[in-house]
């Protein structure tokens, strides 16, 4: 906190770990903040924290809840908070009042954000969106609990589109109950058969949401007619810590399992999926289980791997984020040689059969490019149908509208190339 009369800075908080998104309560008491106990981890917990400026203490709200913060609103009365947490692929809506520090839950099976409330307090704004439905605004009134339509900014567009909801479905894998979102294609003939394609999550400590995801738009890879199948594997948010947590050190373990279960759990329980054509795309995190992929099994038809990490090794030596694999791989190539080699793609390259697309960008340093090239030059040595799409342009994201375009185009006729023969 600084002092703009006296010049003077004061330090409130002493965790070495991520504390973000100061906001002073509206009567200028208190300071509320988003806070992670473990340091180096940026997928921990993020709970709220309260300051209060006239006792100089600390207080931790929200330790009880198994589940971070996305986002907070103080109510004009400083008297109580509405946050937002990720919530089994979509969101929920709490309420926190201050002099209780009772936590109630508001809303919750949609996919809510930038929050906003009103200078009465009665009423919550916010932006929802679906698998099937850009983003609108919204309000939400606080005392009926009545949600409310307030734009419908794309409603003439998609009024001349067949765009399906998106679909839960819950399977058994590695102890756990997984949770995956289900996207049939446009006139959908439940006579039909159906490619199944897998789309992956990047982060690792990410996932699938009920959204209308401008970059990995489920339903523009379901419109050839694709069951699209959206997996919240071991290391996703929004199903508490501990399953967050599972995935670091295990990258090629229990997720893998997961998503080989799911393809099962999809054949065995829905006749519409056909057995015999089976695709998967993902980035980043995603882009390493695809490269994994290849070098697990070859149930696949075809693969898409966008800004994947192949050799753990060598990515360390280059990425812009030190931290993340130094606690991911629990230490640095010297320390934890065993890590590094054991789920490393590119230790496994004689195990290399199953068709990919390679995607990657020269600005790409999160993943450096390096590593593309690297796994695209290991499935041409092997032999292996592939192709290598470079952005000279772009970084870790493809977000120029010709470039996407060009993505788009490259990604669907590759994909087509071997689940619609």
């Amino acid at each position: 906190m600084t002092d703009l009369g006296a010049r003077a800075v004061e330090k409130l908080t002493v965790s070495r770990a991520n504390d973000i998104d100061p906001q002073y309560s509206p009567d200028g008491r208190y300071l509320a903040y988003r806070a992670m106990s473990r340091p180096g981890f940026e997928a921990d917990k993020l709970a709220l924290v309260l300051y209060d400026r006239q006792k100089k203490s600390l207080t931790k709200l929200t330790e009880a809840l198994d589940s971070s913060l996305s986002e907070f609103v103080w109510s004009p009365d400083s008297q109580v908070i509405y946050f937002l947490t990720e919530d089994r692929a979509r969101t929920a809506l709490f309420s926190l009042k201050l002099s209780t520090k009772k936590i109630e839950k508001l809303l919750d099976g949609q996919t809510t954000s930038s929050l906003q409330i009103s200078p009465d307090g009665k009423t919550i704004y916010f932006l929802k969106q679906s698998l099937n439905h850009p983003y609108d605004l919204y309000s939400f009134d606080l005392k009926t609990r009545k949600l409310k339509q307030l734009t419908d900014l794309n409603g003439e567009l998609l009024a001349g589109l067949d765009l399906n909801p998106a679909e839960d479905f819950y399977f058994e894998s590695e102890g756990d109950k997984i949770h995956g979102l289900l996207l049939r294609p446009p006139f959908f003939d439940p006579a039909k058969k159906y490619p199944l394609l897998l789309l992956i999550h990047g982060g690792p400590q990410s996932a699938w949401q009920d959204e209308f995801h401008f970059r990995w738009n489920a339903q523009m890879m379901a419109a050839p007619g694709y069951v699209v199948a959206l997996v919240n594997f071991h290391g996703s948010p929004g199903y508490g810590q501990a399953f967050t947590d599972s995935i670091s050190g295990d990258w090629g373990g229990k997720p893998y399992r997961d998503l080989i279960n799911a393809i099962d759990y999809l054949r065995e329980n829905y006749a519409f999926v056909d057995k015999e054509k089976l695709g998967a795309a993902g980035a980043s995190y995603g882009g390493y289980m695809i490269d994994w992929i290849v070098c697990q099994t070859d149930i696949f038809d075809c693969l898409v791997s966008h800004s994947g990490v192949f050799d753990l090794r060598s990515e360390y030596g280059a990425t812009d984020e030190l931290w993340f694999p130094e606690w991911e791989y629990r230490g640095t190539p010297w320390s934890q040689p065993e890590m590094y080699e054991k789920f490393s793609p590119s230790f496994y390259v004689k195990d290399f059969k199953t068709p990919c697309l390679v995607i990657h960008s020269a600005n790409d340093f999160r993943v450096p490019l390096e590593q593309g090239l690297q796994f695209f030059t290991s499935l041409q040595r092997m032999g292996v149908p592939s192709r290598f799409l470079y952005f000279p342009d772009e970084d870790h994201f493809i977000q120029k509208p010709l470039n996407a375009e060009l993505w788009w185009k490259t990604v669907l006729d590759w994909l087509a190339t071997y689940l619609k023969k």
